[in-house]
């Protein structure tokens, strides 16, 4: 729909003006679309609107449609993944946001097998405290995963994702995605041969202060699409 992509583009331009507001340089930060519950025409909208990054949350839903995402656009898990189901994720993802315990690390390190390079992933840190959310709780329990992929022959680590609590409150939004970008500055000091640089925090609802706390990756759906259907 022409309409819809027009929207897109409008929200790409304001990420950037956003982006430059905050102090930013605009291509330090990449929109992810999330198509989760969205179909070929959408994923299309949003191709021809420049977005070449894409995300899901289900493997299921993912390699149904995966012939609609085009050759050269990525397409990342940024869902919960059960170890059983980590075979398939190396196969479909080219990124795994949501690495959140040890037992998964070995799970898709065995999927990985003698497969040419490395899968990049990102360590999911749970800092809202939300029992409802995945992700590592401590200081010291993110230390100990990255000190497990910095020995990963088949995993490359490259930064972090959070989420933050659905509130209005602006202070504990800026709160979890503040705490990331600090906590990633000391695990980067602690682990200097590691590329840290990634966050992949903010979503349609607070991805402006995303922006202005250092995201590098917002993943957005609503924002672009509208709401999903039922």
């Amino acid at each position: 729909m022409r309409e819809r992509e027009e929207h897109i583009r409008r929200i790409l331009d304001e990420v950037r003006e956003r982006c430059v507001k905050a102090g930013r340089r605009p291509e330090e930060v990449r929109v992810m679309a999330v198509t989760k519950l969205h179909g070929p025409e959408a994923i299309a909208d949003a191709y021809r609107a420049g977005i070449r990054l894409f995300g899901e949350n289900r493997l299921q839903e993912a390699a149904s449609k995966r012939e609609a995402f085009p050759p050269d656009a990525e397409l990342h898990l940024i869902g919960h993944l059960q170890r059983n189901k980590a075979r398939k994720a190396v196969e479909l993802f080219s990124c795994i946001h949501s690495v959140d315990r040890i037992p998964l690390i070995e799970a898709l390190e065995k999927a990985w097998g003698d497969r040419e390079g490395r899968l990049p992933v990102l360590v999911e840190v749970n800092l809202s405290g939300e029992e409802t959310k995945y992700g590592f709780r401590t200081e010291e329990e993110v230390a100990q995963a990255l000190e497990r992929l910095a020995a990963s022959p088949a995993l490359e680590v490259r930064g972090f994702m959070t989420m933050a609590p659905y509130t209005d409150d602006e202070r504990v939004i800026r709160a979890v995605f503040g705490g990331l970008r600090e906590l990633a500055s000391r695990m980067q000091k602690a682990f200097p041969s590691l590329p840290l640089a990634e966050l992949s925090m903010g979503m349609s609802n607070d991805y402006p202060i995303a922006i202005e706390e250092g995201s590098t990756i917002l993943r957005l759906g609503t924002v672009l699409f509208g709401e999903r259907a039922p």
